[in-house]
C-alpha cells in the first residue's frame, strides 16, 4: 500500500544540461543497431528515443555507489532501497531534434510514491525531461521517466512469471543479445549500472539469472524494429513499460500489432515467450 515519504524537499528538484546533438554518438548507435553510420549527417532529425545519447549525467569516478550508479542524495533523493532500475518513459516529441542543433534539457523531479511490492518496498521516482533546442522557450520534445527501487530479493527468489504476451503481432524479429552490444550501449549513455556488464555481480548481488539488457535498449530496438516496417511513420509519442527481464545470451522477440488510427502497440516477449517490454507509438498525421 502507499504511504507518504521522507523526501518531500527533492519534489520539484530542478537540474538543466547543456548539449550539442554532435553525429559521433548518433553514428555510433546506428552502427550499434547494424545500420549504415554514414548514413547520419548534419540536419538530420534524431530518431526517437535517440536523445538518450545526449545531456548524460558526467559523475565522478569517486561519487559512484557500489552499483556503478551515482550515489543518491544530489539531484535524486536518498532512496535507501539499494536496487534501481528505469521502469519506464513517456515521450511526446514536439518537434523532432536535430543533428548539430545545440539542446538544453531540463529535468524535475515531479512525483516520489513508495508502496509494498510482492519483495518488500518500492519506491517510484517521476522525473520530468523537457528538451530544448537553441533558445526556443517551448521544449521540442518532453519525457516523464518513471525510476523504481526497489529492496534486494530473497535468496533463490524465481522471477516472477509475468504477463503473456499478445498474440495478433502483425510482424516479429528476434534479436540475439550480446556482451558486445550491451557494452557498447552502456558506453553509449555512459552508464555505469554493473548488471549490463558485471556478470558475477549481476547474479549474485541483484539475483538476476544473468547480464541483464538494459531496457532502455530493448525500447530502442522495438522501435528500430518498426522503422525497418515503416519507415515512413514520423513518431509523435512513444511510451514504454518494463515487465519482464531480458537476459543476455537468451534470444528475445519484438513485435508489432495493428495500427488504429494512428497508434500502434509494439511490445517484446523472452526467449519463453512472456511478455518483458509493453509499449506504444502514435505517429504524426500528414
Amino acid at each position: 500500500m502507499s504511504e507518504n515519504h521522507p523526501w518531500t524537499d527533492w519534489m520539484g528538484r530542478r537540474e538543466t544540461v547543456s548539449d550539442i546533438v554532435s553525429p559521433g554518438p548518433a553514428r555510433a548507435l546506428a552502427a550499434a543497431l547494424d545500420r549504415d553510420p554514414d548514413g547520419i549527417a548534419d540536419g538530420d532529425a534524431l530518431p526517437l528515443p535517440w536523445h538518450w545519447l545526449y545531456g548524460l549525467q558526467m559523475a565522478r569516478q569517486s561519487s559512484l555507489g557500489a552499483d556503478g550508479h551515482p550515489q543518491r542524495g544530489g539531484f535524486l533523493p536518498p532512496v535507501p532501497q539499494p536496487h534501481r532500475m528505469w521502469a519506464g518513459s513517456r515521450i511526446a516529441a514536439h518537434r523532432p531534434l536535430r543533428i548539430g542543433q545545440a539542446v538544453r534539457r531540463t529535468s524535475t523531479i515531479d512525483a516520489i510514491k513508495a508502496r509494498d511490492g510482492r519483495s518488500g518496498r518500492l519506491v517510484f521516482v517521476t522525473v520530468h525531461h523537457a528538451w530544448h533546442a537553441g533558445d526556443t522557450l517551448e521544449p521540442a520534445l518532453e519525457e516523464w521517466q518513471d525510476i523504481v527501487y526497489r529492496d534486494a530479493p530473497p535468496p533463490g527468489e524465481a522471477t516472477p512469471a509475468g504477463d503473456v504476451a499478445p498474440a495478433n503481432a502483425r510482424w516479429s524479429r528476434t534479436v540475439h543479445p550480446d556482451p558486445v552490444l550491451l557494452m557498447r550501449y552502456s558506453a553509449l549513455t555512459f552508464n555505469g549500472h554493473r548488471i549490463h556488464y558485471d556478470l558475477p555481480y549481476a547474479m549474485q548481488v541483484e539475483g538476476y539469472p544473468g547480464l541483464v539488457v538494459h531496457g532502455p535498449l530493448a525500447a530502442t530496438l522495438l522501435l528500430d524494429a518498426l522503422r525497418r516496417e515503416r519507415p515512413d511513420g514520423v513518431e509523435q509519442s512513444f511510451a514504454f513499460k518494463g515487465a519482464r527481464p531480458l537476459i543476455c545470451g537468451r534470444p528475445f522477440a519484438l513485435h508489432g500489432g495493428d495500427d488504429v488510427n494512428g497508434a500502434l502497440a509494439l511490445w517484446a516477449t523472452d526467449d519463453e515467450g512472456r511478455l518483458a517490454m509493453q509499449a506504444s507509438v502514435q505517429f504524426a498525421v500528414r
